[in-house]
């Protein structure tokens, strides 16, 4: 007899599946928000485009691993997913405001053109597309999750999903 599987585990591997690919579109997408728009290389932009989206895979999975820490949701994705959901999705918004402060400003990894539009955070500018993403694709993300794992919680009258 096969042992029943965790839920977290088609939980996380839908979440990371869905933020990968979401990701992906976004930073293409937001490409000409960037100077390597008009100054890189076809070569370049790809490169671009594809390491972002890896480390935009690992904030995401650090976000979640992070949010499952900090609230000691040992019962998710079947309880406080919401919870977790809101706390991935916050430290992913912190840490991408940071993370565009030390590229932009001290690093001087990348440059916004002028097509990108800003929020000021005290005195540095922070692009609102990278924000948007890291407010946008993790909810999608965790809505995906919920509609098609969730289901098996809710076909399941054995398992709750603790208060939510």
């Amino acid at each position: 007899m096969v042992p029943p599987q965790p839920a977290w585990l088609p939980a996380l591997a839908t979440y990371l599946a869905v933020i990968g690919g979401l990701n992906l579109l976004w930073e293409v997408l937001q490409l000409p928000l960037f100077t390597i728009w008009t100054t890189g290389t076809l070569a370049e932009q790809a490169f671009a485009v594809v390491h972002c989206t890896g480390g935009d895979l690992l904030i995401a999975l650090t976000s979640l691993v992070v949010a499952l820490l900090a609230t000691w949701a040992v019962g998710w994705p079947q309880r406080d997913f919401w919870r977790v959901a809101i706390v991935a999705i916050a430290i992913g918004v912190a840490y991408t405001a940071f993370s565009e402060w030390l590229n932009v400003y001290v690093r001087r990894s990348w440059a916004y053109s002028d097509w990108m539009p800003t929020v000021t955070l005290r005195t540095v500018r922070i692009g609102l597309s990278p924000l948007l993403q890291w407010l946008v694709v993790p909810t999608l993300g965790f809505f995906i999750v919920d509609a098609v794992v969730g289901r098996r919680w809710r076909s399941d009258p054995t398992e709750t999903r603790g208060g939510e």
